[in-house]
């Protein structure tokens, strides 16, 4: 089989701006981490090279999937969690291919975790936890309980990964089996939403109280990043400032409703400046 896939990736390796080359195989089954694919060819690129390329091959009965990806478009999904398998591929693979110990620091990267990637990781989590708090918990006010089933699981999983990344670690694919022995209460809550014998609506009610808490809770740490952000200007920000910041993008689309909750838990003031249009002024965010 490696002499097969040499065949495909020889190429790659010879090219000056391939980083690094991954092999990740079906283990048995339908695999999920291979896309049902026999092989798996991650091939990673140089910033501006190739944002996502994926290509499928045959042989022998064999599927393969190589999957070519710049290094910007690869650090933007371990950061936002969006492209979760990519992570699996990086934590699971084998390095066929490592220019300059790329891949090796990669993945020392990971298991470390930088200070600075884990605030804005956890101000990630925690804008989208409030995203999915307030929209499951208007779901169940208007008795649309399956509706709001939904978005409390999502809520779940959010707050069970920003209490790994508060610990120090990486959110593995598989980030309940973390979270039970991190947090257990985080957990049960969890088996007591999918598993418990309460009705629906009892058990989203006794998960939205259990969010609550876990949200007031977390602010501080949660907030961590965009305060950070904010108190570097003595000026205060408008909304557009904080969502066109470079560091605060990977959130942008959840940031007006994080800056509303930070408003509301009197972190964040507003200010107010006039327009050309009586009575009618802007609104501007500083820290207080």
């Amino acid at each position: 089989m490696e002499v097969m896939l040499r065949q495909l990736y020889q190429d790659k390796a010879s090219e000056p701006d391939t980083l690094g080359i991954l092999i990740v195989e079906k283990e048995s089954g339908f695999d999920t981490i291979t896309d049902g694919h026999d092989v798996i060819l991650l091939i990673i690129k140089e910033k501006g090279s190739s944002e996502w390329l994926v290509r499928h091959y045959e042989y022998l009965d064999k599927t393969v999937s190589m999957n070519i990806i710049d290094e910007d478009r690869l650090f933007q999904w371990m950061i936002t969690g969006s492209n979760r398998r990519f992570i699996d591929w990086v934590f699971k693979g084998k390095v066929l291919f490592d220019r300059n110990e790329y891949v090796y620091n990669m993945k020392k990267r990971i298991n470390d975790f930088p200070f600075e990637e884990r605030q804005q990781k956890l101000g990630i989590e925690f804008s989208k936890l409030i995203r999915r708090f307030e929209k499951g918990k208007a779901l169940y006010q208007s008795e649309n309980y399956f509706d709001a089933f939904n978005h409390i699981l999502h809520a779940l999983h959010h707050q069970a990964r920003l209490s790994v990344i508060e610990r120090g670690f990486y959110p593995e694919v598989t980030v309940w089996d973390q979270v039970k022995h991190i947090e257990p209460e985080t957990f049960k809550l969890y088996q007591e939403l999918l598993l418990g014998h309460e009705t629906i609506e009892k058990r989203v009610e006794l998960v939205l109280l259990a969010n609550e808490f876990a949200i007031t809770s977390k602010a501080q740490l949660g907030s961590m990043h965009i305060l950070k952000i904010m108190n570097r200007s003595m000026d205060p920000w408008t909304i557009s400032e904080l969502m066109e910041h470079p560091e605060l993008k990977e959130y942008s689309i959840d940031l007006e409703l994080l800056v509303s909750f930070l408003v509301q838990k009197g972190v964040v003031e507003v200010i107010h400046k006039e327009t050309k249009a009586k009575g009618i002024y802007h609104r501007l965010y500083e820290c207080r």
